[in-house]
């Protein structure tokens, strides 16, 4: 008895046990199943604690890479950013044509200096490193140049050895002959800048804030003049129109160089030019780059003054006038882009009640700068102006001293309402291919204004070319086209209208003009 009840014991306590088992099986798959789902989750949030730390590995690894930068490689690191634009004197390297001579490749560099400080410079020199050792420097222009294992030094000759604050350098030439052909790729982009055989290394200066200028009330217009009668222009498609919507042609004439010739900006020569020539514009060429220059050593004081006197006389006159900001030997309105936001701010604002004046905000963009550069600069200009008068007509000037209109055709400015594009031409150098450019960019729907041209050579001077002129001027009629000769000045040129003998400054007569004066007075009145 006492066996059996062992036995049943022993039966029962292991029923017990497989119960406790099988409960435990049960129990454990759910368990398992709950644990599977938290471990996909932990999974998840241990790759991204992963990715995390990884990123965190990498950035300590750059930090600590950064730390045992030498003292050296900073150097050499921050010397090479000292030739960008942000500091105050930078140089600019541009490759022109390449040619083969003898085996070996020949290529035409241009460079340009520029002097963005506060104060003149002299002595100064630019290194331009990544040229092979094999090279040779052939003909060269406006430098000094000498190439010593591997890096090119161009220095001051007397002539341009002091830059004046916010002056430059430009049209240093020179040549290089390359063994092979792919060595020329090797050249930098960004020359350094020595002044005193130092690194140049002072930082541009702020930009100024545009002052504020209270507007300039209008003068009285006087009755039965083109603007009392055509009123405000605007855009229509490629046509310029009047208040009524009827298309209107602005044809006039171009100052020469307001800082060279301002006895030409007086009330009598403008009432001259429109009752005698039948001129309606004027054109207020002000220089930006040159010897009195806006940006360099001209007074801005007089310079401002004489554009102010021009549009007073234009407007009571009632003829319409154009502000241009005559860029040239800058070649890039990038290089005085500041000068230029401050300017069309001050000018915008205080003629924004004047319905007769149209801005010009970069005359000849030149020397290998792209359209890419004049887009740039006017879809930030552009809406300085905007800001302050909402649709004066802006004229943008093109690449190539104004010639490309048909490239600006292909990527108009941002802001394109009561734009227009400048072509310029010199009818004895400037032909088909011009004219080609010109057609081809307005069948393409751009506006265009002939802001500057004449009927010699693109110099300005040498032969008249009348039968050239003649076609530019059948194109330009067909065209309805706007458009301003050049230029009012008695200087000993082709492209003068006053006779360089003639020393009045209004009222001439034929006698009185030379003999690209004498056909645009008759161009103009026909």
């Amino acid at each position: 008895m006492e066996k059996k009840n062992k036995i049943l014991m022993g039966a029962l306590a292991v029923a017990v046990i497989i119960i406790a088992l099988l409960l435990g099986y049960i129990i454990g798959s759910k368990g398992k199943k709950d644990d599977t789902a938290k471990q996909d989750v932990t999974t998840e949030a241990s790759t991204t604690d992963e990715k995390t730390t990884e990123k965190t590995s990498e950035k300590a690894t750059e930090n600590d890479s950064e730390e045992k930068t030498t003292e050296a490689d900073k150097k050499d690191t921050t010397e090479k950013a000292k030739t960008v634009e942000q500091y105050a004197c930078y140089a600019k390297i541009s490759a022109g044509d390449s040619w083969e001579n003898e085996g070996k490749t020949v290529v035409q560099y241009n460079v340009d200096l520029f002097n963005k400080s506060k104060s003149k410079i002299s002595d100064w020199e630019i290194q331009v490193d990544g040229f092979p050792t094999d090279a040779k420097v052939g003909d060269s222009w406006n430098g000094t140049i000498k190439l010593k294992d591997g890096v090119l030094h161009i220095t001051a000759v007397d002539y341009n050895k002091d830059i004046e604050s916010k002056g430059s350098v430009t049209g240093i030439g020179f040549q290089v002959y390359f063994k092979n052909k792919g060595d020329a790729s090797s050249v930098s982009k960004n020359p350094d800048v020595y002044v005193g055989g130092e690194l140049y290394t002072e930082a541009m200066p702020e930009k100024e804030k545009p002052k504020d200028v209270e507007p300039s009330e209008p003068p009285k217009v006087e009755k039965g003049t083109p603007f009392e009668n055509h009123g405000k222009l605007s855009l229509k498609g490629t046509d310029i129109v009047d208040k009524n919507g009827e298309k209107y042609q602005l044809k006039g004439i171009s100052t020469h160089g307001l800082a060279w010739f301002p006895e030409y900006v007086n009330k009598d020569a403008f009432k001259t030019l429109r009752d005698d020539w039948g001129a309606n514009i004027i054109r207020l060429a002000m220089y930006t780059a040159e010897s009195g220059g806006y940006c360099t050593d001209g007074n801005q004081t007089n310079l401002k003054k004489l554009v102010d006197d021009g549009v007073s006389y234009a407007t009571e006159l009632g003829m319409y006038v154009i502000i241009d900001w005559h860029i040239l030997h800058d070649t890039n309105p990038l290089d005085n882009q500041d000068e230029a936001e401050l300017f069309f701010a001050e000018m915008s604002q205080k003629y924004a009640d004047y319905e007769n004046v149209i801005y010009e905000i970069c005359n000849e963009p030149n020397g290998g700068t792209e359209w890419s550069d004049v887009k740039t600069y006017a879809d930030d200009i552009i809406p300085i102006i905007r800001k302050n008068d909402k649709d004066a007509l802006i004229i943008v000037g093109t690449p190539t001293w104004s010639q490309d209109v048909d490239i600006a055709a292909k990527d108009p400015v941002d802001n394109p309402e009561n734009v227009l594009y400048a072509i310029h031409f010199y009818a004895a150098t400037h032909k088909d291919n011009i004219r080609s450019k010109l057609e081809t960019a307005h069948d393409a729907g751009l506006p265009i204004f002939v802001s500057e041209f004449s009927i010699c050579e693109a110099s300005g001077n040498g032969t008249i070319d009348y039968d050239s002129a003649d076609e530019w001027f059948d194109l330009i009629n067909k065209l309805n086209l706007s458009y301003c000769g050049w230029n009012l000045s008695n200087k000993d040129e082709a492209s003068s209208l006053i006779d360089s003998g003639c020393d009045k400054k209004s009222g001439w007569s034929e006698d009185d003009l030379s003999e690209t004066g004498q056909w645009l007075r008759k161009t103009i009145k026909n």
